[in-house]
């Protein structure tokens, strides 16, 4: 009973931080609409940096912030600023709702990964939900001859793919890092190294933007607080399957915002796509792993009695 109440608890808070992460995508695709993207992404760094210190420096232990390990964090780093730079760019053309629908195969591409970059073993069913995704992908996408994809398109998937790497560097950091140290280095990375790109093609920040630009930084330390508040209540295969909520979230945005709706096509992309991420996730709870598990022992032992 109480696992179920923290559950609850959890789901209810998720879904908060995706809403609250919805509006602050929203914040900065109205400022991709004036500034370069890699501008929007130190932008958006900067912006929380100052509200994340306030969350992390109270709890943090005498030089937590500097026994790291720093190429696992330059790398995730690195791999943030492509990341945002990439989502912000396809923002410009791109509608929330879409731009969520085809982020969302960062999950199968994360669950791929794992097999060269974490040595895991993935199994059929999960290799088939893999699949599926990118096929929702290409649905979502509709490629046809003359261009493969639209830019946007492809700067989506980059975006993804550089999540999922991000997200492989968390489970290794996991194991010798905490929480804060990475929250904090990876904000710092972000607006650090996107700062430096951008800095050649700086546009001068509008006054009427800097409210814009505040909330970004509220509302994305927020989403922070109410993700990790969410995960280290939760089981993380239950909670994980309401970010999903962000392409309602999308939707709404887009209507309100720019009068925009997703077509039959995006749709559909998004029912296989999401589909295929909570068949992973339901692979990823103890009772899937132990079906997985029993589906590639030999068959020998399967039919074994137990003793």
């Amino acid at each position: 009973m109480l696992a179920r109440t923290e559950n609850t608890k959890a789901i209810v808070v998720m879904m908060a931080a995706v809403g609250v992460l919805s509006l602050m995508d929203a914040g900065l695709k109205l400022l991709a609409a004036h500034y370069p993207p890699l501008q929007v992404a130190t932008l958006r760094g900067a912006a929380s940096v100052p509200f994340v210190l306030l969350w992390i420096l109270p709890q943090l232990r005498s030089g937590g912030l500097l026994r790291i390990r720093w190429h696992l964090h330059l790398a995730r780093g690195a791999a943030t600023v492509t990341m945002l730079g990439c989502f912000v760019f396809a923002l410009q053309s791109m509608s929330l709702a879409t731009a969520y629908t085809v982020f969302f195969i960062a999950p199968p591409l994360v669950a791929a990964l794992s097999v060269p970059l974490l040595d895991e073993r993935v199994s059929p069913p999960r290799w088939i939900a893999i699949f599926v995704g990118l096929a929702g992908v290409l649905v979502v996408l509709r490629p046809s001859g003359d261009a493969l994809f639209t830019a946007a398109g492809l700067a989506m998937l980059a975006a993804a793919a550089s999540y999922a790497l991000s997200s492989i560097a968390v489970r290794i950091l996991a194991r010798t890092d905490s929480t804060h140290a990475m929250v904090f280095w990876t904000l710092t990375m972000l607006t650090t190294g996107a700062g430096v790109l951008a800095w050649p093609g700086w546009v001068p920040i509008h006054a009427e933007h800097l409210p814009i630009i505040a909330a970004v930084g509220v509302l994305g330390a927020l989403g922070q607080y109410a993700l990790t508040f969410a995960f280290s209540r939760g089981e993380a295969s239950v909670v994980a399957a309401f970010e999903y909520t962000a392409v309602a979230w999308g939707v709404g945005l887009d209507l309100a915002l720019w009068s925009t709706f997703p077509d039959v096509a995006t749709w559909v992309g998004a029912a296989i796509i999401i589909g295929s991420g909570l068949a992973l996730l339901r692979q990823d709870t103890p009772r899937g792993r132990a079906i997985a598990a029993e589906a590639e022992r030999p068959q020998a032992l399967r039919s074994r009695p137990p003793t």
